[in-house]
């Protein structure tokens, strides 16, 4: 009987431990270390898309994987300290926006998993080996800003056909990306036979400074560069094009959104999404260098219909038909 007695007192402090063993079997939740050079109030729709590519894959933040946020607000010196500490933390990837972003992570680790997104050609600025065969921890999308900047200047003089003198507003600590614009830029203006002058800004205070020359000196329009500091300050710079009445034509549909005259250019929130999504075949299992770079194939045209009547231009019956988005 003490026998019987003794062997269910033992099962049932076996039985009592049983759910503890299992938990302390559960996996840990995976950790993504998201990094960026902006604020997280200046690209709340990317970070939307990003989350709904995570969602789709099957992990929600907070339920299933959990997300550290680094961000350098605009100070880009902070990038290599602020990508070191997701290294220290262990993270399970990391995700970046932006080329310099990328290549603060790849210089971080090599053994760390990294999802970026960049404008520029990975392989021309040393991300990767190859975009079908990435090698190494990294991989990503691709959107493409510099190639399409010949197509967006075109479509800025066929809103502004008197156009002959256009500003080109760059930020001079992106070099490489800016060399690449205007060898892009330069043969299609002489196509078209505009001339385009170089305007630098990479402050603030030097956006302010690049509109009142702009407006002294009787530019025809503005074309602003591909640059993750001017997605920070696209209220400033549509404001500033509005209080000067300067037709602008941005890189991305969230300046046109809120009163930029037009954007052409890569689907964003589609490449965040995309990335969200690499971000979670990486969780499942998958090596980087087995996932090829994606390389956007959505773009859009956005016009501001009643940007374009402030500033007395009627849209063309082609364009309004190739818009995808006619903002009245």
């Amino acid at each position: 009987m003490m026998k019987r007695r003794q062997f269910i007192t033992l099962l049932g402090s076996a039985a009592a431990a049983w759910p503890l063993a299992v938990h302390a079997q559960q996996p840990a939740m995976p950790v993504i270390g998201f990094l960026d050079t902006r604020s997280a109030e200046a690209i709340p729709e990317r970070l939307r898309a990003y989350r709904q590519g995570l969602k789709e894959a099957g992990y929600i933040e907070g339920e299933n994987v959990a997300i550290i946020y680094r961000f350098a607000e605009n100070q880009g010196y902070r990038l290599p300290e602020l990508a070191s500490d997701l290294v220290r933390r262990q993270v399970t990837l990391i995700a970046t926006a932006g080329d310099d972003v990328a290549l603060a992570a790849k210089a971080a680790t090599k053994t760390i998993p990294i999802v970026f997104i960049t404008s520029q050609d990975p392989v021309r600025i040393g991300l990767v080996a190859s975009l079908a065969r990435p090698d190494g921890n990294l991989t990503g999308i691709n959107f493409l800003a510099g190639e399409l900047g010949a197509k967006r200047l075109e479509l800025l003089r066929e809103l502004v056909p008197g156009a002959a003198r256009v500003a080109v507003l760059v930020n001079p600590a992106s070099g490489a990306q800016n060399e690449f614009t205007l060898r892009e830029l330069e043969p299609a203006a002489r196509a078209m036979g505009v001339q385009i002058q170089i305007m630098n800004a990479g402050t603030r205070q030097e956006i302010d400074a690049a509109f009142e020359t702009i407006a002294r000196e009787r530019h025809d329009a503005l074309f602003v560069g591909s640059d993750t500091f001017f997605t920070s300050r696209r209220v400033q710079l549509v404001s500033l094009a509005m209080r000067h009445a300067i037709p602008t034509a941005f890189p991305n549909r969230e300046s046109a959104e809120i009163g930029g005259l037009m954007s052409y250019g890569t689907s964003i929130s589609d490449a965040w999404r995309q990335s969200g999504s690499y971000a979670a075949r990486i969780l499942k299992g998958t090596k980087p260098a087995d996932l090829p770079v994606l390389q956007s194939t959505k773009f859009e045209l956005v016009i501001n219909a009643q940007t374009a009547r402030i500033f007395r231009l009627t849209v063309p019956d082609k364009l309004l038909v190739a818009a995808d988005e006619v903002i009245e």
